[in-house]
This record gives structure tokens, sequence and C-alpha cells, in this order.
């Protein structure tokens, strides 16, 4: 089978999305389809959406001989025009990856009713999903019915070996509370409030590592550091960038918790990831978090 893959950018992104949808990529190429990623330049949502009119995007996507075209959903303002026009020029199904829909993120009100329009008929113009929770799969079939399939990303990408006895011995060890962020500095990621409900503790009773991309969102990486500064907890937060999966692995066995309190998650596969490593995981209740974590 061969396979077209769209994507923002390439599979290396460094995201949870992104992983999923390299997972993907290279299971097919371990059973012997070829996957050919077509990737998209990232520009701005207004940029995006002109992606519609630029023939070169549809000459690419309409070449004979895809077997199935396989799109991020992410790439909806690129697709969802150009979708209609693609269809009647191949014969192969063309299938959606949905993470969460833009317009379940949270911000105003006015906003998310712009994107919920080309977003909408981006859903409309696929033959079938693959989502990542049973909340994404629920958020989409209120808008369109079409097959799907729920696909639960495996929490076992990092190895991290630690055992029970590891796991009880760490959790007695002295000293600060030592709490992990992972994710890229984007507001849905919520740092803002996790630093701002440590500082309601005694600084030296807790010490947090942020570890993600300060690029994804620059303005916002600079205000978290500026949060630190005037909340007074420089000491007691470190940043430690972008980290390959050893050095990630190293600080998931360091920490005794897991906090990311996003104020939406279409899955949050790092909440997966930590549990691997025996961290008890904190999230919030938008989104599919819920699906992964058991409060209490």
């Amino acid at each position: 089978m061969r396979a077209a893959f769209v994507v923002y950018g390439d599979l290396d992104i460094v995201s949870g999305g992104y992983i999923y949808d390299r997972a993907i990529a290279d299971q097919l190429s371990t059973a012997g389809h070829h996957v050919e990623v077509i990737g998209l330049p990232w520009r701005t949502y207004g940029e995006h959406l002109l992606d519609n009119l630029k023939p070169g995007l549809l000459r690419s996507m309409a070449i004979p001989g895809y077997d199935v075209i396989i799109q991020d959903e992410l790439n909806h303002p690129s697709l969802f025009l150009l979708n209609r026009w693609l269809k009647p020029r191949i014969d192969a199904p063309v299938i959606s990856i949905v993470h969460h829909l833009r317009a379940s993120e949270h911000r105003p009100t006015w906003q998310n009713r712009l994107y919920r329009l080309p977003e909408h008929l981006y859903l409309r113009s696929v033959d079938a999903f693959i989502y990542n929770s049973q909340t994404t799969r629920q958020i989409v079939e209120a808008v369109v019915q079409r097959p799907g399939i729920v696909v639960y990303p495996a929490g076992d990408r990092v190895q991290t070996n630690i055992t029970p006895q590891q796991i009880e011995a760490r959790a007695h060890t002295a000293g600060p509370l030592r709490v992990l962020f992972v994710g890229n500095l984007i507001p849905r990621k919520g740092l803002h409030t996790l630093i701002d409900a440590l500082a309601q503790l005694p600084t030296e009773s807790w010490h947090l590592t942020v570890i993600g991309n300060e690029d994804a969102d620059p303005a916002y990486a600079h205000a978290i550091h500026r949060q630190v500064a005037q909340v007074g907890v420089e000491a007691s937060v470190r940043f430690a960038g972008r980290l390959l999966d050893t050095a990630l692995i190293a600080e998931f066995l360091a920490a005794h918790l897991l906090a990311v309190p996003s104020t939406y998650e279409g899955f949050g596969i790092v909440y997966l990831e930590a549990m691997g490593a025996g961290l008890p995981a904190i999230g919030s209740t938008a989104g599919a978090a819920h699906e992964i974590i058991t409060d209490g």
C-alpha cells in the first residue's frame, strides 16, 4: 500500500500529537507499506487558509497511485476546501487523525465560532477518522457521522524499567517535592496556572522542572519567565528546554509527580509516559485527561 501522510512541518517535531502520528507512520512502514510525508509549511492561521487556493498542494496529493491519504486534522485550515476539489481527482479514501478540535480549546466564544466553520467543513470532507480518545470521538461525531476508530497511544514509548521498590523509595526521599512539567510552552498547557499554585507554598517545600520547547510561543515563554521572577520563585524553578528521550527518562525517574494542568487535552500522552515511570499525574477535567487519570 502507498500512503500519503499530510502534516505541518515533518514527523520529527516533538509534541504528543506528532509522536502519535509518527508511531502510525512507523507501524505502516514496519508492515511493509510505503509512506510518503507531505509536509506543509508552518504559517499563520490566515496564511494556512490561503493554502486551499494553491494548485501545487492539490497536485501533490492528487498524484496517481496513492491507496490512502492520511491527514492530521491539525492541517484543517489548509485543507477544508482543497479536499473537496481533491476527492473527484483521486481513487483513495481520505482519513483524518484527530487529536482534538481547535474549536474545543479555551478562548473567547466569538473566536471559537469563527474557527468552527472551516474546521467543521474539513470534518465533512473526509471519509473516516482515527481518534486518540473517546472524548475526541464524541465531539467529532456530534458534527459528522463517519467511520472511525479510537486508537489509544501506548504508554511505553519511554522505557524506564523502574521497579515498585524504587518507586516507594523515591516517594520517601527527603527534601522538597520534585514537580515535573512536560509540554511545549504554550498557554493551553497551563504552566502559568501551575506556577501560580506552587507560588502559594513555601518555596523551600518544592522544586519545579520545566521541560518543553520555548520557541513554540516565544511571547508566552517570555511571560512565564517574567511570572517566575515577579512571584519570586526563581530559585525553585528550572527550565530544562527540549530534551532527548534519554534525558527525559532521567527527569521522570528523579521527579515525585507530573503536573500539566492543560485547559484542554485531546488525550495527553505525557500522562501515560509519567505513569510508566511510577509518577502520579495531575491534569485538568477539560478534555480527555480523565480517560487516563483516575481522580484520587
